[in-house]
């Protein structure tokens, strides 16, 4: 979820997955599988006071809260729809008083610099109009030596085998289409670049990968269904923009079923991290 510009409505917002509950739920799925990948190398040792950027509905919110037990965040969004999702989810789990969540313009923080020990900001960047201008502000207000770590999109490498005609029109589509809203699903490969032009010190980038065959047919599966639920949360937006019809969408379905039952299906799609020092 992105903080954007509170002026704004959320149909100027670059973010096509929509605001529904089943989009809610979905990003807590989303946040619960992709765990393992996204937090193996995230380090908050040390931190007390972290900003997450993009908190949304808490799904990482909560995450952060059971990995790093010593650490008071805070939270912000530009949706209060999303913030009351997150304070009720939070307010059932025991770490919820080491959560403070803000409705707050990303590209202007209210914050006085070198407020925070440390930076979480996961699948926002391609939701903003200036990944740039979000970056810059987390710099602002970051503690001398502390680290910052953002995790997104590089659409750019998703494949899957045997090729699927409908599903990679429909993929050009979406990503086309959140291009032309101001958002950007390439921005990952862009990090690195980024913050050095901020100025921060010992950039480094990683490539995350998921790459499933025959080898982890149940992962793949898991994986598969994942990405199912992602593809299919922007038709609605998709199809109101003129960007694809409903016949395109069903038969992407029908192909997205043809590839679960396939035995030699095969699953390819890489995601950046980089983490920086401030």
């Amino acid at each position: 979820m992105s903080a954007l510009q509170l002026t704004q409505t959320q149909s100027d917002l670059p973010y096509i997955h929509g605001f529904s509950a089943t989009e809610q739920a979905r990003l807590v799925r989303q946040a619960r599988f992709s765990e393992a990948m996204v937090y193996r190398d995230v380090d908050f040792s040390g931190v007390q006071k972290l900003l997450e950027v993009g908190c949304g509905v808490g799904a990482q919110t909560e995450i952060l809260l059971r990995r790093f037990p010593e650490v008071d965040i805070t939270g912000l969004d530009f949706s209060q729809r999303q913030l009351a999702v997150a304070r009720q989810r939070l307010q059932g789990s025991p770490e919820h008083g080491r959560a403070t969540l803000l409705h707050m313009d990303a590209e202007d923080l209210d914050f006085p610099p070198a407020s925070f020990d440390g930076a979480f900001l996961c699948w926002i960047l391609e939701h903003v109009h200036s990944p740039e201008r979000v970056l810059a502000e987390v710099r602002r207000v970051l503690k001398p030596g502390a680290r910052l770590y953002a995790t997104e999109a590089m659409n750019a490498t998703f494949f899957l085998a045997p090729y699927s005609a409908n599903l990679q029109k429909y993929w050009m589509a979406f990503n086309d289409h959140q291009l032309s809203v101001g958002g950007d699903p390439f921005v990952g490969a862009k990090l690195g670049n980024i913050l050095m032009r901020l100025g921060f010190r010992h950039v480094e980038t990683q490539v995350k990968t998921w790459h499933l065959d025959s080898r982890e047919p149940h992962r793949r599966q898991q994986v598969l269904d994942y990405w199912t639920e992602l593809l299919l949360s922007a038709a609605d937006q998709l199809i109101e923009a003129g960007r694809v019809d409903a016949e395109l969408v069903e038969s992407m379905t029908k192909e997205l079923r043809l590839l679960r039952s396939d035995p030699e299906l095969v699953f390819f799609y890489s995601f950046m991290q980089a983490s920086a020092v401030v």
